[in-house]
This record gives structure tokens, sequence and C-alpha cells, in this order.
């Protein structure tokens, strides 16, 4: 029986086909599905080896930095500046911030695989120069760490939008978390690597440049591994559609799937695809008609337009909005405040050594990595908006626990011998600082990856992820350059402010971001909607694109009839459906079993 819809155009559609998607899903979120959906899982646990390089860096940096033997290769033991040894952990970031605003445009141009195998280039570039420092030189730091933040801030973009594109509905959140997954599984082995290296030739004046050498240069390995299997991967569908290989989408879903092509659900995902390709293509013509001739010049201003157009188009501000908060958050609930400096962090608390520092920073790396576990498995059942919440209160108890030790015990902790009450005290400190990774680890690490990949359309995925992470760089190197400033001049305040910031994070999410659970991508057009006569024209051009691609017929929907006198863009040739939902257009191949 066909389902008619009525009302405003589009929306009692939208509804019916979240349903009709859901009736035809191959499988359900968590566990179950990721094993379902065995060979997308894999290829997207391949992928996310981007985000164990860069977690792993982010982890290696801060352990390095307190080796006597690079300090003296570096010249670090003598920076007495903190902003300037602020600059050596923070100028990377500074580096991302560039590579991820470029690959914005690289990832719609090259593709989503040939930004990685660029992306993984640069980042051994900057490895490579990082691991010639001699002479009491950073400035071989600086530098290499600059290149290496070009690639490191590429793969963090790349990686999630790549993973959300080959990844269904049902198990996206899932997917898309494995970066974050990868990011502490990264650092938590970084932190256990430069434990053990921290011995090559004793702990002292002795200490070989192995020690050090080893943990830069190691990562090299993985970068490679990615940036050439990542050319034995399926591109990504929703870029081939996007250059209008449409032939090769519905091949590459279909694999995907492990379903034939005229299977109901692959035919479902690549007509949704189709509509929104073809919407967009209607919107880039009417907002921008002197820009479609298809020359170099005029699809480069069209990038720069649809740049522009994530900000002047108010339901696209909406969604940049999301997307740049929700990092800006992220950042300032202090992680990578507590990753960069745990060695000196854990030494301000009179833990007992270098070593023992470094050892409580190896724990970080363990309770992280195995929160983030729960959240790739189950963060499609929970929903968006309960985690973030729960995380940012987690997070902001913490940090306030850990400022009132810190102002209770500080002085304490500078006498010789120091009282034993104050050396609990210490390790009371530290237990909250794993407690607030464990925090860190289930809720904002994954699921502010998650929101971003999610929240803009097809068009502007590329672009608007690019926007979403540069805020995710930028805050991060401000909070790298700005904390050791701040710890030296109010030891407990720094925390105050952070949990402060947490405690702001959970009231903005609360009521002003929208929950994205179970939504295609496409799907989540309807929410950053507004009543405007713009969103009523594009609601009205979604459904008509919808229509023309056959998406309506083949879910057997009947959606408003277009309103007389407005102007269609009917597709080329007849769209015929059969009752096994093959889909079929006269004049174009489709790729058959």
């Amino acid at each position: 029986m066909p389902a008619f819809m009525s009302g405003n155009a589009g929306s009692g559609v939208e509804s019916e086909l979240q349903q009709r998607r859901a009736a035809l899903a191959t499988a359900k979120p968590g566990a179950a599905g990721l094993v379902r959906n065995g060979r997308t899982t894999a290829i997207a646990v391949f992928a996310s080896m981007g985000g164990l390089i860069y977690g792993y860096n982010q982890g290696m940096f801060g352990q390095v930095l307190s080796m006597n033997s690079f300090g003296r290769a570096s010249g670090t033991n003598g920076i007495s500046n903190p902003t300037l040894a602020g600059l050596l952990t923070s100028i990377l970031e500074l580096g991302a911030w560039v590579g991820v605003l470029f690959n914005g445009y690289s990832a719609d141009r090259l593709g989503r695989k040939l930004s990685v195998v660029l992306a993984c280039f640069l980042f051994i570039i900057g490895v490579i120069v990082q691991a010639c420092v001699r002479g009491g030189n950073y400035d071989y730091i600086l530098g290499g760490r600059f290149v290496t933040g070009l690639g490191v801030g590429s793969l963090s973009m790349i990686v999630p939008l790549y993973n959300a594109e080959v990844a269904p509905a049902e198990i996206r959140g899932a997917l898309v978390a494995l970066q974050q997954l990868a990011i502490t599984f990264g650092i938590m082995i970084s932190y256990w690597i430069t434990y053990g290296t921290n011995y090559i030739g004793g702990t002292g004046d002795s200490q070989s440049r192995a020690a050090w050498l080893v943990p830069i240069t190691i990562q090299i390995l993985p970068a490679i591994i990615l940036g050439v299997g990542i050319m034995f991967l399926p591109q990504s569908p929703r870029w081939l559609m996007d250059q209008g290989r449409d032939d090769e989408c519905l091949a590459v879903l279909a694999n995907l799937r492990r379903q034939p092509v005229d299977a109901p659900i692959v035919q479902l995902e690549y007509l949704e695809i189709k509509a929104q390709k073809l919407f967009e293509k209607r919107i880039s013509e009417h907002d921008f008609p002197h820009l479609q001739d298809g020359s170099s010049k005029s699809n480069f201003l069209l990038g720069v337009n649809q740049y522009k157009s994530l900000i002047t188009n108010r339901t696209n501000l909406k969604r940049t909005a999301v997307a740049v908060l929700i990092m800006v958050f992220q950042q300032w609930t202090g992680v990578n405040f507590i990753l960069y400096y745990a060695p000196f962090i854990f030494e301000g608390l009179s833990l007992g050594g270098n070593t023992t520092s470094l050892l409580a920073s190896g724990v970080v790396g363990i309770v992280m990595f195995l929160a983030t576990i729960p959240a790739v498995l189950y963060l499609d059942s929970w929903g968006r908006k309960p985690v973030l919440i729960s995380g940012a209160i987690w997070m902001g108890i913490c940090h306030f626990v850990v400022a009132g030790i810190i102002g209770q015990f500080n002085s304490d902790w500078q006498l010789d011998p120091i009282p034993s009450s104050a050396k609990s005290a210490g390790w009371a400190a530290v237990v909250f600082i794993w407690l607030f990774a464990i925090g860190f680890g289930y809720s904002w690490g994954p699921t502010a990856w998650v929101i971003v990949a999610e929240v803009y359309p097809l068009g502007l995925r590329a672009k608007g992820v690019s926007i979403g992470a540069s805020s995710n760089w930028l805050n991060n190197f401000a909070v790298a350059m700005s904390t050791p400033d701040f710890v030296a001049a109010a030891p407990y305040g720094a925390y105050i402010f952070l949990g402060l910031m947490c405690v702001l994070a959970a009231a903005y999410v609360f009521f002003l971001v929208p929950e994205t659970k179970g939504r295609t991508l496409d799907e989540l057009d309807e929410i950053f909607g507004d009543k405007s006569g713009r969103s009523t024209w594009e609601a009205k051009e979604m459904l008509q694109a919808q229509r023309d691609v056959g998406l309506l017929e083949f879910l057997d929907i009947r959606g408003p009839s277009p309103v007389s006198g407005e102007k269609g863009h009917p597709t080329k040739g007849n769209v015929t459906v059969r009752e096994d939902a093959g889909v079929r257009e006269k004049g174009q191949n489709v790729v058959t079993q």
C-alpha cells in the first residue's frame, strides 16, 4: 500500500524514508552491526591507522621532551621561557591547522585516497627532519614538527570523512569513532615505547641518542603502510557520485555491503546519494550560474564560494557553528594539556622522579584507550548528546577535585622531605587525572569527530569537516601554547578554568546541539532547516530530486505533487522501477551482476 504524505514539503517524506531505511537495514547498531558489515569495518580499521599515527605523535613528544639526551641534542634543556617551550609542542598544531584547511580542497580535487597518500608523505618528511636534530639547535624540531603537522592535520580530517562515507547509517558512528580509538591506541603505545627506550644508555647524562631517536623514527613505518595500503582500498562512493562516476559508486556500494547491485538496501543508499547530489547540483546552478562551465578556474571559485556559503547561508551557518564549537569545547576540556605535559604534571605532584612520572603517564594512555572501546561498540545505541553531556560533567568534576588538591597541598610539595600526607594527596590527584582520561575516552574523544562528520551535506562535506577540524587544531594550538604559562602563574587556577569549560560544554550540547543518532547523512538536512523562504524552497527542491531519481517511487512513497507553476528539473530519460528494487535509467549504464 503506497504511503501518502501531506503537510510541509519533504517533512513527512523524510520521516517515511527513515522508517523504510531502518526496515531494510541489514544490520543493527553495536557489535553485531560491525560484524555483519565485516568488510566495511575492516576497511575503516585500516584507514584509522591515520589516527594511530596522530595519537602516537601526540603522546610521544611530551615523553621525549623529558629525556636528557634529547634535551642536549635539541637545546631544549636550556629553555626557561615557558612560551618557547609551549611553541616546541604546539607548532605541530599550527601546521595541522594549515594542513586541514588545504585538505578541504584536495579531498574533493584529488579524492580521499590520494589525499591520504599526500598526508603520509608530508608526515614522513617532517619526522626525518626532526630525527636530524643536533648541536642543540631546536630549529630542526620547530621546522620538522610544522611539516609533520601538515600531514597529521590532513589525516585527522580525511580519515573520519572517509569512514563516514563508506559506512552504512546503522554503524556510521562506530566507524567514525574508530578514529578516536586509533588515536588513543597510538597515545597508549607511545607512552610505553618511550618508557622503555628511556633506559637506553641509562636515564642520566649517559643516556643514548637512541633513547629518543627510536620513538621518533619508528612512526615512519605505519605512515608508509597507510600510504601504500590506502591505494588498495575502495574509493568513497559519495566522492565517486560527486565526480559523476555513478556506475562505480553503485559497484562500490554493493561491494561494501556484500550485496548484489540490485539488492534493496544497496539501491536505496545509491538513490539517496544520487538525490542528494542532484539536489546540490541544482542549488549550485541556482546560486552560482556563472560558475557552471566546468573549467578549473570556475571549479576553484565555486569551491571558494562554497566555503563562503558555510557562513553566509543560514542553514549552513548552523552546521558550521556546531562543528566549530564542538571542537572548541573538545580541546578546552584540557585533554591535550594532560597528554602533552603529563610527565611534567606528575613531576609537579611530587611522585618521586622522572621515571615514575613516565609510568603514571603510561596509565593515562591505557585507561583512555580502554574507555574508547565502549564508544565504538555502543555509540550508535546511546546517542550523541547523552554521551557528550555525561562526559563533560565527569571531566569537570575531575578538574575541580584536582584543583582542590593542588590548592591544599602545593606548598607541602615544595618541602624537603615531603610529608607523607602530601605524597598521598599527589597520588589522589593522579587518580583523578586517570579518571578524567576515562571520561574523555568514552565521550568527547570519539563523539566530537562523529558530530563533525555527520552534520554536512555531500557537496559541502569535505570543506565543512575541514572547518570543524581546523577549529580543533587552532584550539589545540591555543591550549598547548597557553597552559604552560597558565600553570606556572596559577597551578590550581588552570584546572578550575578547564572545569568551568567542561560545564559550559555540557550546557551547550544540552541546549543547542541536535541529536544526530540514526539519521543518514542525507536526512540530516531536515534537522538543520528553518522556516525561512530559502529552506522551504530547498525542501521542495530536495523532494523533486528524490522524485526525479526514482527514490520515492522505489519506496512506494507518494510525496506531495509539485506545485503548479514551480520550475521543475527533470532528469534525462524515464525512470522505471522493478518490484525487486532494481532501478534502471534509459541511456545510462548501470552496473549489474
